[in-house]
């Protein structure tokens, strides 16, 4: 208790806590992405329910990850050496992670361009199947994003009750911003397209860092923003050009 007492009074606990809420808000950023993709693909009764159990475990990971500080950093330790390039266990699951990650962006953007019509499917073993597919493929992801959240998160303080409020929040966050983001995302077909190329971005980016080439997280969230900026003036060219159609058939 005192010890929490202490860190309570403690103006740099205080700066350490608001910093490290941002940075695990804004590396959630791209795990929310590939949720609300993922679940849009669902029926839409099963859609909410999978982007809350995804989201969920997230949050059990990312706590269950943190109850095991002294083994996370020990990823972080060159297990295997090829070519003169020496791997970590972190930097293994990055790399695959980012595999996964191209790998389901592109069979998306694929299937997406695609202009063969869909076989009808029967409706309960389909959904079943799909249902357990997209929970699985979100533990997979939660897990990658989860280690690089959990070590960014070692590496910016020692005290674990700051880690561990950041982590609640920046759940708590994804879960409020689950609903509006994937809605958004299915009303705006183009917004998907550009999702996609985020996550292929992303995938690239793990890919890198698992190698040992350092991507500044700014660079590539500041790329990101740039092109949702770009899309959103598109999207209101688009409704300026429809409402003007609209005004033209009406007179």
């Amino acid at each position: 208790m005192d010890y929490l007492l202490q860190l309570a009074a403690s103006p740099t606990a205080w700066v350490a806590l608001a910093t490290l809420v941002v940075m695990e808000i804004v590396l959630g950023i791209d795990n929310l992405i590939f949720i609300s993709i993922l679940t849009n693909k669902l029926p839409e009764q099963h859609r909410a329910k999978a982007r809350r159990l995804g989201i969920g475990m997230a949050l059990f990971m990312r706590l269950a990850l943190l109850s095991t500080v002294a083994f996370i950093v020990q990823l972080t330790e060159p297990v295997i050496e090829v070519l003169g390039q020496s791997f970590s266990w972190k930097d293994m699951i990055l790399i695959a992670g980012g595999l996964f990650l191209v790998w389901k962006a592109t069979t998306e953007i694929h299937h997406s361009m695609d202009s063969k019509p869909e076989e009808e499917k029967v409706a309960t073993p389909g959904v079943a199947i799909g249902f357990a597919a997209a929970i699985g493929q979100i533990l997979l992801l939660d897990m990658v994003f989860s280690i690089d959240s959990i070590i960014t998160a070692v590496g910016m303080t020692e005290h674990l009750p700051i880690m561990i409020i950041a982590v609640v929040a920046s759940v708590i966050v994804m879960l409020l911003a689950a609903e509006p983001l994937a809605k958004f995302i299915n009303d705006n077909p183009t917004i998907v397209m550009l999702a996609l190329g985020f996550l292929i971005m992303i995938g690239m980016t793990l890919i890198a860092e698992g190698f040992g080439a350092h991507v500044p997280k700014g660079y590539v969230y500041a790329a990101m923003a740039f092109s949702a900026a770009i899309e959103c003036l598109n999207m209101l060219a688009r409704r300026a050009r429809e409402k003007r159609q609209a005004a033209q058939s009406e007179a």
